[in-house]
């Protein structure tokens, strides 16, 4: 048994949309994987740095290429907590991730409404891994927020 599987590195990414939230950013998480060793995590910063751009995916793939010295994450795979937007969807696509994995789907903002050839031909998405607890952090955020 692998105890580093889409579970362990789903409930890594959790862990940062947890400090997301707690900082009152969104609360997505994000982790970049290689060799089963995590590269980079991040969570949603846009708040903090005042850029709408700061996704946790976006910081998530800067990280990734600074740790490997290389613009290009083939053979790497994105576990994110909620389906990526359009924005992050078009740099997924350019960084050539092999693998994207998410757990909550987005019916408003996700890639699939608006982008669904984003990513690499050859990207493998996985979609639904620990979807009711990535759709709970969002749901207990929004919530404290009305």
């Amino acid at each position: 048994m692998n105890p580093f599987d889409d579970t362990y590195f789903m409930k890594q990414a959790l862990k940062e949309a947890h400090i997301a939230s707690e900082e009152g950013e969104v609360p997505v998480g994000a982790v970049i994987v290689c060799n089963n060793q995590i590269i980079a995590r991040a969570h949603n910063q846009t708040e903090r740095l005042n850029d709408p751009t700061a996704h946790a995916e976006m910081l998530a793939i800067t990280a990734a290429v600074e740790a490997l010295g290389a613009k290009y994450l083939t053979g790497c795979t994105l576990y994110v907590t909620v389906e990526p937007c359009i924005m992050c969807a078009g740099a997924i696509g350019w960084a050539q991730l092999s693998t994207i994995v998410y757990g909550a789907s987005d019916e408003k903002k996700g890639y699939q409404q608006y982008a669904p050839k984003a990513f690499h031909p050859k990207a493998i998405v996985k979609k639904g891994i620990l979807k009711e607890e990535c759709a709970a952090e969002m749901t207990s955020f929004f919530k404290q927020r009305r």
